[in-house]
């Protein structure tokens, strides 16, 4: 399921002068809200077809984990940064005609001492009620969000999701799916990763998934005393590859053609746009990238050489992203040391998109076709 852009990708032809346009009937809207480690990131949509079309949004880097590496739990300063932001997500709320919304914390609320309080402050002084989710609803919601950029070539799939508390993973092999089933056999993984047959049509079979308690910001925190930059960015990789061991995937020999990976992600998507050369961030050439384990690499050691200033002046990673592209860039270079691939699909989609495909099948809102 690909959700609808709102940046022109979806607006009606122009109508032939001195006809009249006819108006489109709205669907019903709901909303997604993903409150994470370090961003606060809502959706607004309404059913279009077999998809959905965005028709508002809001996203703002919070740092709501900052410091809990370091004392377990919620600071102050991060809370308050927090609920501002959750206000301006409640007054848009309050905007639309919402018929259902689904709002969830990911791994600094599931990690903190004081996440459980906090959650009841935030209910308390914005009406938001949020779920704390498990990891494994994380993975799930991740997968279905990426469903669309998988080929129908791909036998073995990895779907990678780098957040900034955690970083799930999932393995995924699709070689008992029919070639033009397989996009609609993983969506329906949003139920479950067990096997399942019957009802809508089977599932795509999950080999294994696992939650690593290291994102962005979790990675950085702990790095935070080394000094050198280079040194900083290996031994980050190589201990996120430590953190991999129990992965069932892991270091298994995999052949290029018939295995493809798709991260989602904020270093993704960074890193794409540096591939691109993008002065300014374009979701049209972003999502749905492909590319090499090489090209990857090239970019990463451009980082490198850029140094922390350089990276700090640099527009492809921005002011919000530069203090977490390295530790992010570690993750990935420790993921395709161990799977090179020729297509790392990039999906700048991700929980938010998850929640209202989920949302919209349970409602019968979206209708059946080609994906």
């Amino acid at each position: 399921m690909a959700p609808r852009r709102p940046n022109g990708a979806d607006a009606f032809p122009d109508p032939v002068e001195s006809v009249a346009p006819k108006p489109v009937p709205r669907g019903p809207r709901y909303a997604a809200l993903d409150l994470g480690t370090n961003s606060c990131r809502m959706l607004i949509a309404e059913p279009r077809g077999n998809q959905f079309r965005v028709v508002d949004s809001f996203s703002k880097s919070v740092q709501l984990g900052a410091g809990l590496e370091r004392t377990g739990r919620l600071s102050r300063a991060s809370i308050g940064r927090t609920i501002q932001a959750l206000r301006v997500c409640q007054q848009k709320l309050r905007r639309h005609r919402i018929a259902g919304m689904r709002l969830v914390a990911t791994e600094a609320c599931r990690r903190a001492e004081n996440g459980d309080s906090f959650m009841a402050r935030v209910q308390r002084e914005t009406g938001l009620k949020f779920d704390i989710i498990t990891p494994l609803e994380e993975a799930q919601l991740a997968v279905v969000s990426c469903a669309p950029l998988v080929s129908r070539k791909t036998d073995q799939l990895l779907v990678v999701d780098i957040g900034g508390g955690s970083t799930e993973l999932v393995w995924i092999d699709l070689t008992g799916i029919p070639p033009e089933e397989r996009v609609r056999a993983i969506m329906r993984l949003h139920g479950g990763f067990e096997p399942q047959n019957g009802g809508d049509g089977p599932r795509a079979r999950v080999v294994d998934w696992i939650s690593v308690p290291l994102g962005v910001a979790t990675l950085r925190d702990q790095f935070s005393d080394v000094e050198d930059d280079a040194a900083r960015f290996a031994l980050m990789s190589w201990f996120f590859e430590e953190n991999l061991a129990e992965f069932a995937p892991y270091k298994r020999e995999q052949k290029r053609e018939g295995f493809q990976i798709v991260g989602t992600s904020g270093t993704v998507t960074t890193v794409a746009a540096s591939h691109l050369g993008l002065r300014r961030y374009d979701r049209n050439r972003v999502d749905g990238l492909r590319m090499t384990s090489d090209e990857i690499d090239r970019v990463i050691r451009t980082y490198l050489t850029l140094g922390p200033e350089g990276r700090r002046r640099d527009p492809r990673i921005g002011t919000d992203r530069q203090a977490l592209i390295m530790p992010g860039a570690a993750i990935l270079q420790a993921l395709l040391r161990c799977w090179p691939t020729d297509r790392l699909s990039v999906a700048d989609r991700g929980l938010r998109e998850g929640m209202l495909y989920a949302q919209m099948t349970a409602d019968g809102v979206l209708t059946e076709g080609d994906d």
